[in-house]
């Protein structure tokens, strides 16, 4: 598996994913205020902070090649720092009628999600809210792309977001070492159509994207 080079800053970045000036002084925005916020909520791993270009933009950035052809709704479940959601909202900003959802229950992570926001511009909605209440759905509805970083195991991660799926629904769930175990335990409940990607940010790193997913009915 082949890692892209080392994205350590706004210019490796747009070389990288042919974004414009405009979106990477964006982005670096939003690095500048996930390092002040994370001074009094921990928004990521303290150990990542150095390397917010790749651990985090260039990890979030990659699944957009990977999202169906035209997909304008994206649902981010547990989005924390934003990642990916955000940052992928960041990149279609120019897109009309692009928007990302972002589902956050801790409001003080909400809160920051809704300051890089509103320093952005990002075409988001930040609903401070669990992903599984049934008022959360009737709010945000199908979407054509969900996707989640490090919130449960395949298994629960499908449970999550069964309810916003649609005919043509893509989830784009980045994953570590794990993600084969995840994927075996996952159809002991749930049949699914499946692609495993490499990782472009992490050599051990998978992006399982699946489509049509439905429980195995009990018994």
């Amino acid at each position: 598996m082949t890692a892209i080079r080392r994205i350590d800053g706004p210019d490796v970045f747009r070389e990288q994913f042919g974004v414009s000036r405009e979106t990477t002084e964006k982005l670096e925005a939003y690095a500048a205020l996930l390092k002040q916020w994370q001074k009094a909520v921990q928004l990521v791993a303290p150990s990542t902070l150095d390397d917010i270009w790749h651990r985090h933009f260039a990890d979030s950035a990659q699944l957009l090649a990977h999202g169906p052809a035209g997909a304008l709704r994206w649902l981010d479940v547990g989005a924390g720092a934003g990642f990916p959601g955000l940052v992928a909202a960041i990149l279609n900003a120019a897109t009309p009628g692009f928007r990302a959802i972002l589902v956050e229950s801790d409001s003080r992570k909400a809160a920051f999600l809704g300051e890089v926001a509103r320093k952005t511009g990002a075409p988001v909605d930040i609903l401070c809210a669990r992903i599984e209440m049934p008022s959360t759905h009737t709010k945000v509805g199908s979407v054509d792309v969900v996707a989640a970083r490090a919130l449960a195991p395949l298994d629960k991660l499908l449970d999550l977001v069964v309810q916003y799926r649609g005919s043509e629904t893509v989830g784009l769930f980045l994953k570590g070492r794990d993600a084969d175990a995840e994927v075996l335990q996952a159809r002991r409940r749930w049949t699914f159509e499946l692609k495993l990607e490499p990782s472009l940010t992490d050599p051990e790193g998978r992006i399982v994207i699946v489509r049509n997913w439905s429980a195995i009915p009990e018994g």
